[in-house]
């Protein structure tokens, strides 16, 4: 006798019970920055209009976010400093 009939397959088979309501986004977003709290310092700054623009098309180039540009633009700035030979 084959088991297949006794029981649903998996794809098919809905979750019963959901512990709890689903967060909104305003909760996601709240858990996140405290979470990136333990590992990262948030910072603010005010640039000109025209530096924003371009700053965003380098970004935009490398494929990258604006936060892990700043953080490969000081990585460079310090790597030149320690190191002022290969400049």
């Amino acid at each position: 006798m084959s088991q297949a009939s006794d029981t649903e397959p998996s794809s098919t088979a809905k979750r019963l019970y959901r512990k709890g309501n689903p967060l909104s986004a305003a909760e996601k977003q709240r858990l996140s920055v405290a979470r990136k709290k333990d590992t990262h310092k948030e910072l603010c700054v005010f640039i000109h209009n025209a530096h924003k623009e371009g700053f965003q098309k380098l970004c935009e180039e490398h494929g990258l976010t604006q936060a892990r540009m700043v953080e490969r633009l000081i990585e460079a700035e310090l790597a030149k400093k320690a190191d002022p030979l290969k400049k």
